[in-house]
């Protein structure tokens, strides 16, 4: 077993999670796939690293994506993003964003992608949303809108890619309402993407333009619902269970990619389901979110990552606890596991000294 297998083995219960993770299924139609677990832990790039998706799937996701991995990087054999498209040693399997804007590299990608993972890639996104000027100005993300025949394109060619290899995996594609309000693309993107042969598509809720500044609209992610017949992933203000499972149920969709609510929240997925069955979510105390805390930062170190991305990751888990504010200023000063590991020791202390003060 694995570093990663081992603390998770031994800390996944006591951090309120659920260690191994359920597969996602390999039978089934996309639609019934997604009715057995409908969240799913979205792409981030810069976020959803191995011990991201690691703490995700513990939570209760679904599958959890790939950061967004260039086409173009694949091409170049550069070893850095194949980092990104690798699944570390206890994930079940792994769905893998890619993002380009020239339909030869994405067949190649795909096929080196399905050659390198096999049974254990999920299905292959195209990322057809992500609103960032370096990318935009490539004509790849969002600004694949303005072009649905280049868009089908992209996905027949990934199709054709991991055929090549002997997958029958399936291509999925986000994308957003458009790449300005001045020119709705959703619906018309979506139908064309269909056609190329996507197996789901999901929708995040606002333009380009907006970036992620007002809110999602959960009536434009309906009429993309509305006119294809493949399944829908509704995404977009997904920011707590609540939230996820009202998003199911104005828009219709099949699935919800959860992204920023699960910031410090490895919770939301399990929780989400309990919501839609009925039941309700249980209180977790500070000592359990010290836990996943703990865990998480673990699990950074064992997978390699800088540890400088755990000062946020720590800003998460304690946002809203006692002497946060405090931790915060420490949090800053931390650079090793040793030192976000006192922290977290210097926080129960105080956790127990209040405990028993009472």
């Amino acid at each position: 077993m694995s570093e990663s297998g081992v603390l998770l083995a031994r800390g996944a219960e006591g951090a309120g999670l659920s260690w191994p993770p359920v597969p996602w299924p390999t039978q089934g139609s996309f639609a019934e796939r997604l009715s057995k677990n409908p969240f799913l832990m979205a792409p981030m790039a810069g976020v959803s690293d191995r011990a991201w998706r690691l703490m995700a799937r513990a939570g209760g996701a679904a599958v959890a994506y790939s950061e967004m991995v260039s086409v173009a990087g694949l091409h170049f054999a550069s070893e850095k993003t194949w980092e990104l498209v690798l699944p570390d040693a206890e994930e079940p399997d792994l769905a893998v964003q890619l993002f380009g804007s020239d339909p030869s590299l994405f067949a190649e990608a795909a096929e080196k992608v399905g050659a390198r993972l096999g049974g254990r890639l999920a299905f292959l996104d195209v990322n057809m949303a992500c609103p960032v000027a370096k990318v935009v100005r490539k004509g790849e993300g969002v600004a694949l809108m303005d072009d649905p025949a280049k868009a089908a394109a992209i996905v027949e060619a990934c199709r054709a890619g991991l055929s090549r290899c002997g997958l029958h995996t399936e291509v999925t594609a986000k994308i957003r309402l458009g790449r300005s309000p001045e020119r709705p693309m959703a619906v018309e993107l979506a139908k064309a993407l269909e056609e190329a042969g996507v197996a789901a598509i999901a929708v995040h809720g606002r333009y380009g333009s907006q970036g992620y500044a007002g809110r999602s609209s959960k009536a434009a992610i309906a009429e993309v619902v509305g006119g294809v017949g493949i399944p829908v992933l509704a995404s977009g203000d997904a920011l707590d269970a609540q939230r996820c499972v009202q998003l199911l149920d104005d828009t219709g969709a099949a699935g919800v990619l959860v992204a920023r609510g699960s910031y410090g929240n490895p919770w939301i997925f399990s929780d989400a389901r309990a919501l839609e069955g009925g039941e309700g979510v249980p209180e977790r105390p500070l000592e359990l979110r010290l836990c996943a805390l703990e865990l998480h930062l673990r699990l950074l170190a064992a997978t390699g990552e800088h540890m400088l991305k755990a000062r946020q990751i720590a800003c998460h888990y304690l946002k809203g606890l006692p002497g946060a504010a405090a931790a915060r200023r420490r949090i800053m000063q931390c650079s090793t596991i040793e030192g976000f590991l006192e922290l977290v020791g210097m926080l129960r202390a105080g956790i127990a000294q209040r405990e028993e003060a009472r």
